[in-house]
């Protein structure tokens, strides 16, 4: 099996940057730059949200891509595109509660148990 070849592409980099107001979440501002460094203005400044969600199985990140051309417009933007996030996380976890609740049990499959422990496949034997 060959490896896959790692490589950065000099052409796609950008400068990453974080802010935050401690409370809510963070904002990265990608900014294109070129090889040596320098902002590359023929390519868009992207930004991206980040904040958590809270479940009874602990925090639940959440990331999310802030169309916005500036910072102020990117903190404008951010409410409404974690709470549409956090919708979009929470029916993924609902499709995959129903997925695993729809799931056929076959008796002796592997990995399910397979019934009480020492016996085969779960049957009940009477002495």
């Amino acid at each position: 099996m060959t490896e896959p070849e790692v490589t950065m592409n000099p052409d796609e980099l950008y400068l990453e940057e974080v802010f935050t107001d401690q409370k809510v979440g963070t904002i990265r501002r990608m900014t294109p730059v070129t090889s040596d460094g320098q902002p590359d203005t023929n390519r868009k400044v992207l930004y991206f949200g980040q904040a958590q969600m809270m479940t009874p199985a602990g925090a639940l990140p959440l990331n999310f891509e802030l169309e916005a051309d500036s910072l102020g417009d990117a903190c404008a933007k951010f409410a409404d595109e974690a709470k549409v996030a956090m919708e979009k996380t929470i029916e993924e976890l609902k499709e995959y509660r129903r997925q695993q609740a729809s799931s056929i049990v076959v008796p002796g499959q592997e990995g399910m148990g397979g019934g009480m422990p020492g016996g085969p496949g779960g049957k009940i034997q009477l002495r």
